[in-house]
């Protein structure tokens, strides 16, 4: 089977990067989303990134059938660890390498490099950040006595939207970028989101949280001595897990908790 149409270089892009056709990219996409579904201990995402890479693969020399593919393709299918959400910068990036014609051993080093980058930028812009200033914002809907359908399709509407656009994100600037992709690392986006996100959500979750707590206790107040009690609880808690306990994990659990009673209640 001949190989498709060698993608184009695009005006104004890095040198050596290439531009997929949309179909092409589209593909990778959506693919990116699956990244994890064969996620496995001994490989973590390797063959995740593998099958995402594979159909810009098909505009190597030779195509499905030809050499360059299937070195190409097991050469990716190999280990890697990175964070889901920016799975698409090393799939663009590596996928531009591949296509620009660049020697097996350098991308393999290249390869390598981005495990650590992208999984500890990922973990602080989305699991340190962006999933609790996400629960914080349902809980100031919460507070302003929003239905617990509301509440939830907020946190879900807006978490979604923004790992949606961190993907696409990373994906443009990877295909962009190729193997000088890490000087797009440094963006204001991953280099001080999670900043200005945990200061967000502290100052949105100061305003909200007496409102939130006022409507859990009710016009009665027959539930002031289980809140207070259960606040307390919470800190002797906080406190003793000071470093174990990963903030995501903490939002997650009180946004469950204020949904499941705003439902019963």
């Amino acid at each position: 089977m001949s190989a498709p149409a060698a993608p184009t270089a695009s005006r104004g892009a890095t040198p050596g990067s290439a531009v997929l056709p949309l179909r092409t990219r589209l593909q990778i996409l959506f693919r990116l989303h699956a990244v994890q579904g064969s996620w496995n201990y001994e490989l973590l995402s390797g063959t995740g990134i593998g099958f995402c890479i594979e159909p810009a693969l098909r505009f190597l020399p030779g195509g499905y059938d030809g050499p360059a593919y299937r070195t190409a393709l097991a050469r990716h299918a190999q280990y890697f660890n990175c964070h889901p959400y920016l799975a698409g910068v090393a799939v663009g990036a590596l996928a531009t390498a591949e296509l620009a014609g660049e020697p097996p051993a350098r991308i393999e080093r290249f390869r390598t490099a981005l495990c650590g980058p992208l999984g500890s930028l990922g973990d602080r812009l989305v699991w340190a950040a962006w999933l609790p200033f996400c629960s914080i914002l349902a809980l100031a809907a919460f507070a302003l006595e929003a239905p617990w359908w509301v509440v939830l399709l907020l946190f879900l509407g807006t978490y979604n939207a923004g790992h949606l656009a961190l993907r696409a994100w990373g994906l443009r600037i990877g295909l962009a970028g190729g193997l000088k992709v890490s000087h797009q690392l440094g963006a204001p986006v991953l280099r001080e989101g999670p900043e200005w996100l945990a200061r967000a959500g502290a100052l949105l979750g100061g305003l909200v949280l007496p409102n939130a707590l006022f409507r859990l206790m009710g016009p009665g107040r027959t539930l002031l001595w289980t809140v207070l009690a259960a606040v307390g609880l919470g800190g002797i808690l906080l406190a003793r897990l000071h470093g174990r306990l990963e903030g995501w994990r903490l939002a997650l659990v009180v946004l469950t908790a204020v949904a499941l009673y705003s439902l019963v209640r």
